[in-house]
């Protein structure tokens, strides 16, 4: 299938690893052009010369700090002088494990920074050009936690569940405009995150994280933890032409662990 994407651009946070550099790879397969965004200005910056020198596309890197207010603005600069973006990919780290009381309110403070207004601030910034031009694609990656919630993970449940809600309100308002906006839930995908999850379970129960990790897997219908490419897969379709008709919608990829019917 012809996604439609060759020679357009695409702005990747997170894009040093795990599903944000899934999601890159895929589209830089489908020829369009990055702009590679994450903490570590040395992995992303490896990463842009890998990927322009496996698949002939554009790729420029910048670092980028979502807890800060004036890193993420001159992201917004710097996207802006490279010329229109027509997908942008929110994606960013989420805290470390904990419970729904106790957290101190500057933690929720600084998450809700990088989590939330930052992912806004780039959003808003990026959207203008893609209804001038008639094509744009917004994807957001939040967690499985906003539909069913996790546990032990109470202020991302929280946060992405905010910004779920921002881009579905958004993506009413853009859709005539040829803006699609929709929101991917990642299950349990083989990322360092989730093998720092399983970390985190192992210590506090005392098993071992081979034993933790068998027993997650036990609980998806899919028997196993799904992998960044097939993640990738389904964020390039979403960008393309052929999923014009898709937008407001919360893409489950999480192998059938979800049980919940709505959302």
């Amino acid at each position: 299938m012809d996604l439609g994407l060759k020679g357009r651009k695409a702005l990747v946070l997170g894009a040093s690893k795990g599903i944000g550099l899934g999601i890159a790879s895929a589209l830089a397969a489908e020829g369009v052009d990055l702009l590679l965004a994450a903490r570590s200005a040395e992995a992303v910056e490896a990463n842009a010369q890998k990927l322009a020198s496996e698949h002939g596309v554009g790729v420029k890197a910048k670092a980028v700090d979502l807890a800060d207010p004036a890193s993420v603005a001159a992201l917004i600069g710097w996207a802006r002088d490279e010329g229109e973006v027509a997908i942008l990919v929110n994606n960013g780290g989420g805290p470390p494990p904990s419970g729904a009381l106790g957290v101190p309110p500057e933690r929720w403070t600084s998450h809700f920074q990088s989590m939330v207004a930052s992912l806004i601030a780039v959003t808003d910034a990026m959207v203008p050009a893609m209804r001038s031009n008639g094509f744009g694609r917004v994807l957001t990656v939040a967690s499985s936690g906003v539909v069913q919630p996790i546990p032990t993970l109470a202020v991302s449940n929280t946060l992405r569940a905010s910004i779920v809600a921002y881009m579905k309100t958004l993506a009413g308002e853009v859709a005539a405009d040829g803006v699609t906006v929709n929101v991917l839930l990642p299950g349990r995908i083989n990322t360092d995150r989730l093998r720092n999850l399983d970390k985190a379970r192992a210590e506090k129960s005392g098993e071992s994280i081979e034993d933790i990790a068998k027993a997650s897997q036990a609980e998806i219908p899919a028997a196993r933890y799904g992998t960044v490419e097939e993640f990738g897969a389904v964020a390039a379709f979403l960008s393309g032409v052929p999923a014009a008709y898709v937008t407001g919608s919360i893409i489950r990829i999480d192998g059938g662990l979800i049980r919940a019917v709505g959302g």
